[in-house]
C-alpha cells in the first residue's frame, strides 16, 4: 500500500467545495492539489485515492472529479495507470531548461539539482550534409565530428543530443572523453568558448530508434531543438539537433521588451 492510500491529514483538510472565492469547482480541486504537492504532502510516486472514494471524501461528483485530475494530467503534475497495480499517481516535476543563456545540458542539470549522465551511443567523422556544412560555414562533403548522445538525470533518459563539429579548429575531438560537458572541453582544450547560440524549436514525432534511445513509444511527442553555436569572434562551432521528452523537460526562456 502506498503512503496516499493510507488515513491521511491531507484529505481530512479538504476545503469545502465550491470555494468562497467562486473558482468552479474542478478548477478549486486542481489549485487544491497543486497546493498540497508545492508543500510536500503529496509527493511523487503518491497514489491517490480511488476515484469513488475520492469523490465521495470530497462531495462531488465523479465526473467533476476527473476533469480535475484530467486537468493536472495535462500539466504533467499527475499521471494515470492502467492494469491491476494502477491509479493516479503523483508524478516527477518536469525539469526546467532555461535557453535564454548558453548552459549546456549539464549546467541546466546542475540548477535544478540533478546530476547529469551522457551516453555516448556514436562518435566518427563524417562528410558534412548540406544542412550541416550551411550551419558550420564549410562546404558540403568537409569532415566533420557527429557525436550522438543520450543524455540523462538519475539515470533516466531526457534527450538525444546529435552534434556536428568542424574539424578544422577542433581536429582531435574524438579522441578526448565525451561523456562530459563538449562546450567545457571546445572551452578547456581548445579556447574555443560557446558564447552566442541561434536556436529553433518545433514538435516532432519519435521515430522508432529515437523512441528506442528515449524509452518513449514510437510516435510520441517529443520537442525538437535545433542550434548553431558561435563563439565571440563568429566561428561556429557546433551544430547541433537536440530532442527532449516533454513529458519531463519544460523550455522556458526569458524576454525584455525593449
Amino acid at each position: 500500500m502506498t503512503r496516499a492510500e493510507t488515513p491521511v491529514d491531507w484529505l481530512a483538510g479538504a476545503p469545502s467545495f465550491p470555494t468562497p472565492d467562486g473558482t468552479p469547482v474542478h478548477a478549486g480541486i486542481a489549485r487544491w492539489l497543486t497546493e498540497l504537492i508545492g508543500r510536500g504532502d503529496l509527493v511523487p510516486g503518491d497514489r491517490l485515492p480511488r476515484e469513488d472514494v475520492f469523490a465521495t471524501s470530497l462531495g462531488v461528483s465523479r465526473m467533476t472529479l476527473r476533469q480535475a485530475l484530467a486537468t493536472l494530467e495535462g500539466k504533467g503534475t499527475l499521471e494515470r495507470k492502467t492494469g491491476r497495480l494502477g491509479g493516479t499517481f503523483v508524478r516527477e516535476p518536469r525539469i526546467e531548461c532555461d535557453l535564454t543563456g548558453m548552459a549546456g545540458f549539464t549546467e541546466q542539470m546542475r540548477r535544478a539539482n540533478l546530476r547529469a549522465g551522457a551516453r555516448v551511443v556514436s562518435a566518427t567523422t563524417v562528410p558534412a550534409n548540406a544542412k550541416v556544412a550551411g550551419a558550420l560555414g564549410v562546404q558540403r562533403g568537409t569532415p566533420t565530428h557527429e557525436i550522438l548522445r543520450v543524455r540523462t538525470a538519475r539515470r533516466e533518459p531526457l534527450a538525444v543530443e546529435r552534434s556536428y563539429f568542424p574539424t578544422g579548429p577542433f581536429p582531435d575531438m574524438l579522441d578526448h572523453g565525451l561523456s562530459g560537458s563538449l562546450y567545457g572541453l571546445l572551452t578547456r582544450v581548445y579556447g574555443q568558448k560557446p558564447a552566442s547560440a541561434v536556436e529553433s524549436l518545433e514538435p516532432v514525432i519519435a521515430r522508432a530508434d529515437e523512441a528506442e534511445l528515449l524509452q518513449v513509444e514510437p510516435g510520441a511527442a517529443l520537442m525538437l531543438i535545433t542550434r548553431t553555436a558561435f563563439t565571440t569572434a563568429g566561428l561556429a562551432v557546433e551544430f547541433a539537433r537536440d530532442i527532449f521528452r516533454p513529458d519531463r523537460i519544460k523550455i522556458a526562456l526569458q524576454t525584455g521588451i525593449a
